[in-house]
């Protein structure tokens, strides 16, 4: 009786790599008042504490800006603002603390739930919270005294990394004293920004009420690099498209990337698991703000093997491509180029010289089944081209008997057997019958 694979199975072995990854790893979550107002908070508390089952170190940053107006409103205290900076006097800063208290105690309470039927059932979490921010004055400016607004002067990394280190989640506020004993008001997302540089954290994860990014026309941007981030923010603002909890997280990754931390994610607080979604699907479900792109292409080397025969493999066994054996390719493995995201082998293709004819065959193009909406099999054509055109061959062919219309559109012809290399025209196989493309170089 076969076994039908379950989607909870499939699903799990499709993270398995990514849990792997992730362990030991360092991560500053953040989360703004939003969507800690929101009905998901609750959710995302438990998927936080499931990082932290899975061995990721956590550290959680927490905001309260609507909380905060909601609670100077009701103290008949006005907001004041300088350049998009709060003005925090003595009575604003009374509210400040009573919010951003009551905020830390919600926070863990939450984590340190262990009913049954939950994610939370027999979990242990410690959670730690402590004076590891060291804060002082903005000072004045323009002529305006920001009082008790204040902005990360030092990060006590080495008490961080030993609260991390003995398996506690360390949760920290936007509030931080001075050396003089003074209480200053904070961004979340300095805070945030300042504990991952000084870390050395491998991500900073924040919540909007969209799942990252969009396009003009609406789709999410999967990935974006810092100067990206910068036009991409500008185009916000400029149509007023910008919320201020989005922004202020964009900006703060740009800081935080340009300072070391490789990757940046905004996620929705308004989808029920975007956080795990984001972290352990291949294809995440947010924006990454990236130092360097996760998706590369590079030449392959003899520890690709695996990858490309979990690539080829599925169309050998359709008959799509000629079956090559483990030691064969292993012999080839360095005509290959390959598109490799996440330590995952998503498209490949080879160039075979046939020197003695000055022409070069473009081989064994495959791209993987969830990765083929980008135009990447262009990618690799281009690549292979270049490096046909640095050796001086003359002409590029392929042989193929599904997407001959693909090859046309980019460029090639249809020639007969005999346009072959002479060593290739011997291996041609009459009862495939292959179309054979060429493009002249």
């Amino acid at each position: 009786m076969s076994v039908r694979t379950t989607e909870l199975v499939d699903g799990f072995r499709h993270s398995a790599p990514y849990v792997n990854a992730h362990r030991g790893k360092t991560f500053v979550v953040m989360l703004g008042g939003e969507a800690l107002a929101n009905n998901h908070f609750r959710g995302i508390l438990n998927d936080v504490a499931l990082l932290h089952s899975l061995g990721i170190k956590i550290v959680l940053v927490y905001g309260a800006r609507p909380q905060i107006d909601a609670g100077l409103k009701a103290a008949g205290i006005e907001p004041a603002y300088h350049n998009g900076i709060r003005i925090t006097d003595e009575d604003t800063l009374k509210v400040i603390k009573q919010v951003a208290g009551a905020t830390q105690f919600d926070i863990t309470a939450r984590l340190s739930m262990s009913l049954g039927n939950t994610p939370m059932q027999n979990a242990q979490i410690n959670l730690v919270c402590g004076n590891f921010v060291i804060a002082q004055p903005l000072g004045v400016d323009d002529g305006v005294d920001f009082c008790l607004s204040g902005k990360v002067r030092r990060i006590d990394s080495q008490g961080l990394r030993r609260q991390l280190d003995n398996n506690c989640i360390v949760l920290m506020g936007p509030i931080g004293a001075s050396v003089t004993g003074e209480s200053f008001n904070l961004t979340a997302e300095e805070v945030a920004t300042q504990v991952a540089v000084k870390l050395k954290a491998d991500k900073i994860i924040g919540f909007s009420e969209t799942n990252g990014l969009s396009d003009e026309n609406g789709n999410a941007i999967a990935e974006l690099m810092p100067n990206q981030a910068i036009e991409h923010l500008a185009k916000m603002e400029q149509d007023g498209s910008a919320c201020t909890g989005t922004t202020a997280f964009v900006k703060a990754s740009i800081d935080a990337c340009r300072n070391g931390v490789p990757r940046c994610h905004l996620v929705s607080y308004l989808d029920d698991g975007a956080l795990l979604q984001e972290l352990f699907s291949r294809e995440g479900i947010g924006t990454q703000i990236v130092t360097e792109s996760a998706e590369r292409l590079r030449r392959a080397t003899i520890s690709d093997i695996g990858g490309v025969l979990n690539l080829i493999r599925p169309l050998e066994e359709q008959g799509i491509l000629v079956r090559r054996s483990r030691e064969q390719l292993e012999m080839e493995i360095e005509q290959f180029m390959l598109i490799e995201r996440d330590n995952l082998v998503i498209g490949c293709a080879a160039l075979y010289p046939f020197e003695e004819d000055n022409a070069g065959e473009f081989a064994c193009l495959v791209v993987h089944p969830d990765y083929r909406d980008a135009d990447r099999g262009s990618v690799l054509l281009n690549n292979i081209i270049g490096q046909a055109r640095v050796r001086g061959y003359s002409r590029l062919f392929a042989l193929t008997t599904r997407s001959i219309h693909w090859f046309l559109e980019h460029g090639f012809n249809i020639v007969e057997v005999e346009a072959l290399p002479n060593k290739k025209k011997q291996l041609y196989n009459y009862q495939r019958r292959s179309k054979i493309l060429a493009l002249d170089l």
